[in-house]
């Protein structure tokens, strides 16, 4: 059976072309990614004309970065999605919990890979977990912004892990609060953390995350993906970016700003939002509408159909520095067009 790629934020072309409006005069909040990104460093010219060195100081810098124990392996991937793609290739056909509204690659992989995707919520995993061979936690959940503490996610691993299971915790969305974070625990069999360069980075054009993890998986995933998964140049920029702990400081103290700003402007126009501090997330009714609404103005949000018990929604990212007034009035027209609605382009 074939299993299309679920749709994303993003896809300015398309939606460029759907709503006849040019490409450049587009507002794209549709993803989570910061819109301050970090500035690119000079790179030796070396580092365009050689192949990429996977033994290089990367998985040091990033082991310091992230706090990884001395006993779990750091393997630099094409982002987080190559690790999405390919892990469920390298286990045993089995039970995977997954909470039905979340990041929408992983259901897919899973299937195609011949396991048995399980639908669970948040609240009904203590239940589920005697049933599961895997589970699932994007944390802070994407996009509903849900967090499971640390001290909850360590006794699920502890539970899945007796029974050779394994806990594989997505924390694309972290860096803005690192404290929640699990990879110091990484070392221990049957964990394993993917991360994000691209979100809080404002860097996702690299393709550049990482899996975190015991060294027997890490390595089976490795052998995987082969030689040179990640770029020269991409690896010299994400070794620089993750060394800059001023800069990382600075930009989780804005975004926190930036966060509060975002929430007191949707709630000024009657969207009640939760967030974390790269996105808000609008459970509303009229969400498709408002949807369309704004992709006419050129202001393209994420627009989500109910499930998982949840209802129609949207997800706004961070405008720059610019736009905020453009939201501002973009959604004051969009809540004084009743109606206009058509099924938006990014569902799912």
């Amino acid at each position: 059976m074939t299993i299309s790629s679920p749709p994303h934020g993003g896809r300015l072309r398309e939606a460029a072309r759907r709503f006849d409006r040019p490409l450049a005069d587009w507002l794209d909040l549709s993803t989570g990614i910061n819109p301050c990104s970090y500035p690119l460093p000079p790179l030796d010219i070396d580092v365009w004309r050689r192949l990429p060195d996977d033994d290089d100081e990367l998985p040091v810098i990033a082991a310091r970065y992230y706090g990884v124990p001395a006993t779990a392996r750091v393997l630099a991937v094409a982002g987080s999605q190559a690790a999405i793609r390919t892990l469920p290739r390298l286990l045993p056909p089995g039970r995977i919990g997954i909470v039905p509204l979340t990041y929408s690659e992983y259901a897919p992989a899973w299937r195609r890979a011949g396991h048995e995707v399980v639908p669970v919520d948040l609240d009904g995993i203590e239940a589920a977990l005697p049933t599961l061979d895997v589970l699932l936690v994007v944390n802070p959940n994407n996009p509903t912004t849900e967090r499971v503490a640390p001290g909850t996610l360590l006794r699920w691993h502890e539970t899945l892990a007796a029974r050779g299971g394994l806990l594989l915790v997505d924390e694309a969305f972290m860096d803005a609060s690192p404290a929640h974070s699990i990879a110091a625990h990484t070392g221990a069999p049957g964990l394993l953390v993917c991360r994000s360069v691209g979100k809080f980075f404002g860097l996702a054009g690299l393709r550049a995350g990482f899996a975190l993890g015991e060294p027997a998986l890490v390595d089976r995933l490795a052998a995987e993906l082969g030689a040179w998964a990640v770029s020269g140049p991409a690896r010299a920029v994400v070794a620089t970016a993750l060394a800059d702990t001023d800069w990382q400081q600075a930009m989780r103290d804005r975004l926190q700003r930036q966060q509060s700003r975002l929430v007191a402007l949707l709630a000024h126009h009657g969207l009640k939002a939760v967030s974390t501090p790269l996105f808000c997330w609008c459970p509303h009714p009229d969400a498709p509408a408002l949807y369309h609404a704004l992709a006419q103005q050129g202001i393209l949000v994420r627009c989500f159909p109910a499930l998982g018990g949840h209802g129609p929604s949207l997800r706004f990212g961070l405008p720059d520095d610019d736009s905020w007034a453009r939201l501002d009035a973009g959604l004051a027209h969009a809540f004084s067009t009743p109606g206009a609605g058509a099924a938006p382009l990014t569902q799912g």
